[in-house]
């Protein structure tokens, strides 16, 4: 990972962030009071059980959501401010594609909707990079599930962003491929030094792909636990001590977060 002055990334600053939401009348707080800074440059995983305020967080930092308190600032600026200039890119479970557009006209989008020029050489490049030459003219209706996931994370990187948010990017493929993306894909974001935020529900690809994991309790989202991962890339989950041992870390966080709610509900 190049150093943060070296890359485009910069600091995510959150400062007394929470998010409580209206359902029918009752207040639900999916975020408590959270203070918390993602380094710039640096890949950061959001890990624990569902409904634990990991994607509200995302959506916060990515000014999809409002905070009820507290405020995001990156760098010297809002999340609206780096979506406005279209260097804040966000990739989803569902990969989203237009199904009427080619996997061309797909990853070209997102240059159109950031206000930049079409850049037909950068298109083609980065549908390259992440295995799909051959394809450009596909529809997505004509892409296995894989396939689809490669183009939404060429598309939201083809702007180049400074802040890349993923939300269970490789969540809805199969084993193999999910194992295929992880090896294939993060280092088109770590040579640019992208700050990266990741939502995620596999420990083991949270600790393949972060820098630092951070684990968040049952509603209303706490922070309980933040791990470094300071283990050289690639990284080969097997057999690996130091990996086991990171892993291990982060499978006790969560294993304590169930305990204290079995403990509440007793």
């Amino acid at each position: 990972m190049p150093d943060a002055a070296d890359g485009v990334g910069r600091a995510v600053v959150c400062a007394g962030l929470s998010c409580t939401f209206d359902a029918g009348g009752t207040p639900i707080e999916a975020l408590a009071p959270t203070d918390v800074t993602f380094a710039a440059g640096r890949t950061t995983a959001l890990v624990g059980p569902s409904g634990c305020g990991k994607s509200t967080l995302l959506r916060l930092v990515a000014g999809l959501e409002t905070p009820t308190t507290g405020t995001i600032h990156i760098g010297d600026e809002t999340p609206a401010d780096l979506a406005r200039r279209g260097a804040l890119a966000m990739a989803f479970q569902d990969a989203s594609l237009l199904p009427w557009r080619s996997l061309r006209g797909n990853v070209a989008l997102a240059l159109t909707l950031a206000r930049r020029p079409a850049d037909p050489a950068r298109v083609g490049a980065l549908i390259a990079r992440v295995g799909l030459a051959g394809f450009e003219d596909r529809r997505p209706a004509e892409l296995s599930g894989g396939m689809r996931q490669r183009a939404a994370i060429a598309r939201a990187l083809v702007s180049e962003p400074e802040l890349l948010l993923l939300d269970e990017p490789f969540g809805a493929v199969d084993e193999l491929t999910r194992r295929r993306l992880n090896d294939d894909l993060p280092a088109l974001w770590q040579d640019r030094g992208a700050t990266v935020l990741m939502v995620t529900h596999s420990v083991t690809e949270a600790v393949t792909l972060a820098d630092r994991v951070i684990v968040l309790s049952p509603r209303p989202g706490r922070i309980v636990a933040d791990i470094d991962v300071p283990l050289r890339r690639p990284r080969d989950v097997r057999g690996d001590p130091a990996f086991d041992r990171i892993a291990d870390a982060v499978n006790d966080a969560l294993r304590d977060t169930a305990s204290d709610v079995r403990l509440a509900a007793q």
